[in-house]
C-alpha cells in the first residue's frame, strides 16, 4: 500500500479542512521492527530510578554473637544471627542502586521514530485537525466528543503546541488519551497509542523542526 504524499486536515466538526503534505523522509521511510524494540527498551530503561536495595549480612542490624554454642548441639554450626539462613538475616547477592540507563545513538532514536511516523501514516492511524474546537474556555466534554468522531481508539497521543493551553487543559483529564508537545515527541509514548492526532500547528512545527536538524547535518 503506497503512503500518501497528503493528509486530510479535519475542522472541529470532523469535516475536511484543507490537507497537509507528508515529508517522505518522516512518514514514508521502512518500519525497522528491531530497531524500535531496542529504542524504546532503551527509554524505558533509562526511566528506572535504580533505587533498590537490600541489607546484606553486615548492614543488617542484629547482635554479633553465636546463637549457640560450636559443638554438642547436633546441628550445623552458626556464627552469627545475622547470616542469610537467618530470619531477619542479611540477603545475599541482593540488588543495589545502579544506572540503567543504555547509550542510544540519536540517529537511532530519529529512524525508530521515522519509523513509527510511517506505520500510524501507513495505516491512516494519524490525523491532523485545525483545533478541538475549544476556542474561549476549557472543556472536557467538547474535546470528548471530537476525539470520539476523529479517532475512537482505546489510546489516543494527541500532540500540541506549548502556546496551546485550552487543548492542552481539555484532554488532561480524559483516561484514553495522553497529550505531548511537539518537541517531546518519542517512540515509546507512539508504539503504545492506537492513534496519533496533531494539531495543524503542532505538525507544522514537528514537520519544520526535523527539517532544521536535517539541514544543520
Amino acid at each position: 500500500m503506497a503512503t500518501a504524499t497528503k493528509l486530510e486536515v479535519l475542522d472541529a466538526k470532523g469535516k475536511k479542512a484543507g490537507s497537509v503534505d507528508l515529508p517522505e523522509a518522516l512518514f514514508a521511510v521502512e518500519t525497522n521492527v528491531p530497531l524500535i524494540h531496542q529504542v524504546v527498551t532503551a527509554q524505558l530503561a533509562a526511566a528506572r530510578q535504580g533505587t533498590h536495595k537490600t541489607k546484606n549480612r553486615g548492614e543488617v542490624s542484629g547482635s554479633g554473637v553465636k546463637p549457640f554454642k560450636q559443638k554438642g548441639t547436633g546441628r550445623a554450626r552458626q556464627g552469627s544471627v545475622r547470616a542469610p539462613e537467618h530470619r531477619g538475616g542479611g540477603v545475599v547477592h541482593g540488588p543495589v542502586p545502579r544506572d540503567y540507563s543504555q547509550r542510544t545513538p540519536k540517529k537511532m532514536i530519529a529512524a525508530a521514530l521515522r519509523g513509527l511516523l510511517s506505520d500510524r501514516a501507513r495505516a491512516n492511524r494519524l490525523h491532523v485537525v485545525e483545533g478541538f474546537g475549544v476556542d474561549e474556555k476549557p472543556s472536557t466534554k467538547i474535546a470528548r466528543e471530537f476525539l470520539a468522531t476523529v479517532a475512537p481508539s482505546k489510546r489516543v497521543l494527541v500532540v500540541i503546541v506549548r502556546e496551546d493551553e485550552l487543548t492542552a487543559l481539555s484532554v488532561r483529564n480524559l483516561p484514553q488519551v495522553h497529550v505531548l508537545y511537539q518537541d517531546q515527541l518519542n517512540a515509546y509514548d507512539v508504539v503504545v497509542s492506537d492513534d496519533l492526532v496533531f494539531t495543524k500547528a503542532a505538525f507544522d512545527a514537528f514537520v519544520a523542526g526535523r527539517a532544521a536538524k536535517e539541514e544543520t547535518k
